[in-house]
């Protein structure tokens, strides 16, 4: 036991980030640990670092010497993807753990404080093979959770440093998922959110064998959504970022036949130009990518598409980019997260000819930026004059008013007047208008 230590956490990146973050989080409470807020004294600040982007590394390095300036004397754990790929060891940290060594946060930890002495524990990435066991026992969020079933990635995108950190790929079991879902609704959690570093890839390595880059797991992942689907306390499952080769006839047959799968998919795109595409290793063509939509809308009466773009690739000219401008213009998605490409040490990439100055991926990206507001407006004003099914979050003020908000299965947010708390409850809510990227209803309790 520590007695009455104190532990502050930070998490940066993505959402599998986030669940190992929570995880340690509860290995920190049943080692005695009080948690408290990142900006409060505390003995011990844990950093779960990202490492996606040079901002992300700057983020990183940012929080380190935040938490050390806040309390020198404290311990500042550095843990995730920035330690995984740092060459220099950070003189603010105390303790560096890679992401193979974060379920070992506690006995390390202890080692520091008795010591007193700086401990780095950063295993070789390209030596882990093993699906590293982390579960959570509450989730950031109080109605929604995101459960990590897979780690690592084998696509080696020529941008990406995210093979080289988090390593190949490894798969949770299927029991360990659902054992870990069902302690989880009867906390009173209802949806699901099923991530991973390449969820597409989920299963293909339990045969033992080292998974192909152009390997996906449809039958696995199947399997593991389906055993979820029969949780009784699952009322809503999501799907972390799937891989667009993923989307054919037969495995979104099988998805639509799932009433609890949400009609809420994130096809990562980075270019809608085949030339870009091709320089950053995607292995599809624009064409391929449109007929996987065409699909997901042809099984779906309303479905919500979202992507990732990447702007100002090295080699992109205005004539890739207005292939890309056009192309996504014409698929009409919910919301596009862009990112101005920016170069990483140690890839494929990093050795091209960089051509376009920071200005010019401004300016490309805001062409981007206008077009996915215009877009996403549209794809809300669908719901106008119909009813919703909205699952209930928090209160919120908005324009000077109170409001309880929540998304529905498109995770569209709708905002609608109560008297009554509504937090953790679906219910049907009668759409009256979109604006400002909100949609504003009325509970429809005869429903």
């Amino acid at each position: 036991m520590t007695g009455n230590r104190t532990a502050a956490l930070c998490n940066l990146g993505c959402k599998v980030n986030a669940y190992e973050t929570d995880a340690m989080e509860k290995l920190l409470r049943e080692a005695g640990y009080v948690i408290v807020p990142f900006d409060s004294p505390a003995d011990v600040y844990v950093i779960n670092t990202c490492s996606v982007t040079n901002m992300a590394d700057r983020k990183s390095r940012q929080m380190l010497h935040r938490a050390k300036k806040l309390s020198p004397d404290s311990v500042i754990v550095a843990a995730g993807c920035y330690v995984q790929g740092a060459k220099a060891v950070d003189d603010a940290a105390d303790l560096w753990i890679g992401n193979h060594e974060k379920n070992q946060l506690v006995p390390l930890l202890e080692k520091v404080l008795t010591e007193r002495k700086k401990l780095q524990e950063v295993s070789e990435i390209g030596e882990i093979r093993d699906y590293e066991d982390m579960v959570i026992a509450s989730a950031g969020e109080r109605t929604r959770a995101f459960i990590k079933v897979q780690d690592g990635c084998n696509q080696f995108c020529s941008y990406c440093l995210i093979p080289y950190v988090r390593g190949r790929v490894r798969s949770r079991k299927i029991e360990d998922v659902v054992r870990e879902i069902q302690e989880l609704t009867e906390k009173g959690f209802q949806e699901f959110v099923l991530t991973g570093i390449h969820l597409s890839s989920y299963g293909t390595d339990f045969s033992g064998d080292a998974p192909k880059a152009d390997q996906f797991g449809e039958e696995q992942l199947l399997e593991l959504i389906e055993s979820v689907h029969t949780i009784e306390g699952v009322k809503r499952i999501r799907l972390g970022s799937l891989e667009p080769r993923i989307i054919t006839e037969k495995f979104v047959g099988k998805l639509a036949a799932l009433p609890k799968v949400c009609p809420h998919f994130h096809l990562s795109l980075q270019s809608g130009c085949d030339d870009t595409l091709k320089r950053m290793n995607r292995h599809y063509t624009a064409k391929e990518y449109a007929e996987g939509v065409e699909i997901l809308r042809r099984k779906y009466e309303h479905p919500a598409i979202t992507t990732d773009v990447i702007v100002g690739f090295p080699g992109e000219d205005e004539r890739e980019f207005g292939e890309t401008v056009a192309f996504l213009e014409n698929l009409q998605l919910f919301e596009m997260h862009i990112f101005k490409y920016s170069s990483r040490e140690g890839t494929v990439a990093a050795k091209m000819p960089q051509s376009l100055t920071d200005r010019e991926k401004s300016e490309r990206s805001d062409v981007l930026e206008e077009m996915t507001i215009r877009q996403s407006a549209v794809f809300r004003k669908f719901y106008e004059g119909k009813r919703v099914s909205v699952l209930f979050e928090e209160e919120k003020e908005i324009g000077g008013k109170q409001y309880f908000v929540g998304h529905t299965p498109e995770y569209c947010m709708v905002a609608v007047e109560a008297e009554d708390a509504l937090e953790n409850r679906i219910l049907d809510v009668w759409i009256e208008k979109e604006k400002d990227g909100i949609i504003f209803g009325k509970v429809d309790f005869s429903s």
